[in-house]
């Protein structure tokens, strides 16, 4: 039967240890998405790098998460 394979494979793969299973599971998806934008990769860099940064300078603006639990409530009611 057609789907004997799939099962197969499938069988296999859940016979996988952990980290195989998951680079498995990250290289299937990269043939669904096709090739990574090296530039977005690197603008979340430099963007995470930044963010960080205000963090480290006590630039940014923090919250506790009592206070993010208190807005992300009110919001949504």
């Amino acid at each position: 039967m057609p789907g004997d394979d799939f099962e197969t494979i499938l069988d296999q793969a859940r016979a996988l240890p952990d980290s195989e299973r998951a680079r498995l599971v990250h290289d299937l998806l990269e043939t669904l998405e096709g090739s990574p934008d090296t530039g977005v990769a690197a603008a979340w860099e430099q963007e995470i790098a930044r963010r960080l940064a205000q963090v480290e300078s006590g630039d940014a603006e923090t919250l506790s998460r009592d206070e993010l639990n208190r807005r992300l409530r009110d919001q949504t009611g």
